[in-house]
């Protein structure tokens, strides 16, 4: 069966609210996922194993690169509406954020690093309708990119499915 000319990219996207440390990483493993950016603007949790230092080492031990991306997290003012369910505000404010050049720098950083490895893009909130990272993956669609959502409490699904999960195109893969 012959190949499409052009096949869309995937970037993944995955919160870590309702799992653990654990289960996160084997559904990454499961998927294939080779680097985590991590696209929070304040890398820490109260949630076990999921601070950056923590995190990286977890990540690390199972052979997954960890890439921080402070510089597109979400705005405090975007947080706080988030939180407060005010999502129009939340989007406007994460809107104009990464409209900004340095963020316009750090989606083509992102972009190339997937161009080599399989990438997901890392946040807190398990519905990805309500995080920053579905606009992030959005912003990749001008690099050929479309998004996969994964959710990380039940990493079986991802071994029951492989037959479902996108095939990398890259050559070094």
């Amino acid at each position: 069966m012959a190949e499409k000319e052009h096949l869309m990219k995937t970037v993944y996207t995955i919160g870590y609210e309702g799992t653990d440390i654990e289960r996160f990483v084997k559904t990454l493993i499961a998927v294939g996922v080779q680097t985590v950016a991590d696209v929070r603007a304040v890398p820490l949790s109260r949630k076990k194993g999921f601070s950056k230092n923590s995190l990286r080492e977890h990540l690390e031990s199972a052979g997954i690169r960890y890439l921080a991306m402070q510089e597109l997290g979400d705005p405090k003012e975007g947080r706080e509406a988030a939180k407060a369910g005010d999502y129009d505000t939340f989007r406007a404010v994460y809107s104009a954020h990464i409209a900004l050049p340095e963020s316009a720098e750090a989606i083509e950083k992102l972009a190339e690093a997937s161009e080599e490895e399989a990438v997901c893009l890392l946040c807190f909130e398990r519905d990805p309708k309500t995080c920053h990272r579905v606009i992030v993956g959005e912003r990749m669609g001008a690099y050929g990119y479309e998004m996969m959502h994964l959710f990380g409490d039940d990493p079986a699904r991802y071994v029951r499915h492989q037959d479902k999960l996108p095939k990398r195109t890259s050559a070094s893969v």
